[in-house]
């Protein structure tokens, strides 16, 4: 099955892609939208937090549960939504956290971290795509086996990344990382 996702990504995950629940999941998606359903985030940006943050260059993964389920929010990276458009609570939260540990001011920021995904913060969302309007609505799809596998993938090929599990969702993922080769950080999702 041809993915459409950054080459070092592709080789990774290659045998992801070539299983029968990532069929089914491809079939789903194109049942929903040919169903009318409007799906978060765009198609094109299914895959961007791994587009913007290439394997080779994971230091940091911040992982989230789904997708922002309202029009123009959603764009392929966890906590993030586009410049113009308003920090959601969670992502509020996150600068709080910031502002409180590192004393660093982020009043007036607004919501697109990109930039941190450009340096190697890797914003996954365990579930990649949403009906709009309604959240965790994909939960049950192919999802979580898909970045399961891509939060094992990295635990075991990697060395030395942050993990920062946010809430209790993020937290149950933490089995699948090498604690002895890794560092874990949990907090709270106020």
């Amino acid at each position: 099955m041809d993915v459409k996702i950054e080459h070092t990504w592709k080789e990774v995950l290659r045998d992801e892609f070539e299983k029968e629940y990532f069929r089914q999941l491809v079939e789903f998606l194109h049942k929903e939208k040919e169903s009318g359903q409007v799906i978060y985030p765009p198609g094109s940006l299914i895959f961007n937090a791994f587009n913007r943050t290439p394997f080779d260059k994971v230091k940091v993964v911040i992982l989230g549960q789904d997708p922002y389920h309202g029009a123009g929010q959603a764009h392929g990276l966890s906590f993030s939504v586009p410049e113009g458009v308003t920090p959601p609570p969670s992502l509020v939260n996150i600068y709080k956290e910031i502002e409180s540990d590192l004393g660093i001011s982020l009043k007036g920021k607004n919501g697109n971290l990109s930039g941190w995904a450009d340096q190697g913060v890797f914003l996954l969302n365990a579930i990649l795509t949403v009906r709009a309007g309604i959240a965790a609505s994909h939960s049950r799809t192919g999802w979580a086996t898909f970045t399961d596998s891509v939060i094992r993938t990295l635990s075991e090929h990697k060395q030395g990344i942050v993990f920062m599990l946010w809430g209790n969702f993020a937290k149950s993922k933490r089995e699948l990382i090498d604690t002895t080769k890794h560092t874990v950080l949990e907090a709270a999702h106020h």
